[in-house]
């Protein structure tokens, strides 16, 4: 046997005893060893979990991503949008779902942004152009901090939330659910009209094999967050 492969060797065997031993600290509990006499846990799927302070845990978790978070009361919701855009660095433009809250384009356009509504369906090349987009959500999931839009009428068509470099997303409190099973539920219907699902979770990222990060390869680099206090 070689030296590299008595190498490889210690460490599979390393590997396997560190295995084995996060195995035994995880079954610890477990009195019982008999697989047929152990009880059954009573769960109901898309209950949830229990959870302290739901909207608290999801503004926290979404922080954690390196997004903005603020909370708002409703009657400031517009002008809590274009505070994002600003604090994003948009400047000129943002491209809004034709079902969006018009107050929310009144106050864009009333601040000197130009707000583009997608209807008809701006082209790649304008898309590209554009400095932001603005969305509602479908529902927020407090335990992983994610953000889940169905692309209904005021969130738009998947493109228009992955072309533009910045992303303003309005999530009311009562939207804000514990897990992602009881998310599932939420937006089950969506789904079975055929509606397509993006997953938020922070600004987009990704590294390569040498751990060099790099933002804004699959969507917005920079995620803004209004959570809405209307519960």
């Amino acid at each position: 046997m070689s030296a590299q492969q008595t190498t490889m060797s210690a460490r599979d065997t390393a590997a396997r005893t560190e295995i084995l031993a996060r195995i035994r600290r995880a079954t610890a509990d477990i009195t019982d060893k008999d697989p047929e006499t152990d009880s059954p846990i009573q769960w109901e799927y898309g209950r949830g979990i229990e959870m302290d302070d739901v909207v608290s845990t999801f503004v926290q978790k979404v922080i954690d991503y390196s997004a903005t978070v603020v909370r708002v009361a409703p009657p400031d919701v517009p002008q809590a949008v274009v505070e994002g855009l600003r604090a994003t660095g948009a400047r000129m433009s943002a491209v809004v779902p034709a079902g969006l809250d018009a107050d929310w384009i009144y106050a864009m356009r009333a601040a000197g942004l130009e707000a583009r509504v997608d209807e008809p369906a701006l082209s790649k090349e304008v898309l590209n152009d554009t400095e932001a987009v603005v969305t509602a959500a479908a529902c927020g999931i407090a335990d992983t901090g994610t953000i889940v839009l169905t692309h209904i009428a005021d969130q738009g068509r998947r493109a228009i939330t992955l072309v533009p470099d910045r992303h303003v997303c309005v999530v009311r409190a009562s939207q804000v659910v514990s897990d992602v099973p009881e998310a599932t539920q939420i937006v089950k219907p969506a789904v079975k009209e055929g509606h397509p699902l993006t997953w938020i979770s922070g600004g987009s990222a990704t590294s390569d094999i040498e751990l060099s990060r790099v933002d804004g390869v699959h969507g917005p680099r920079k995620l803004y967050v209004i959570v809405v206090d209307d519960i």
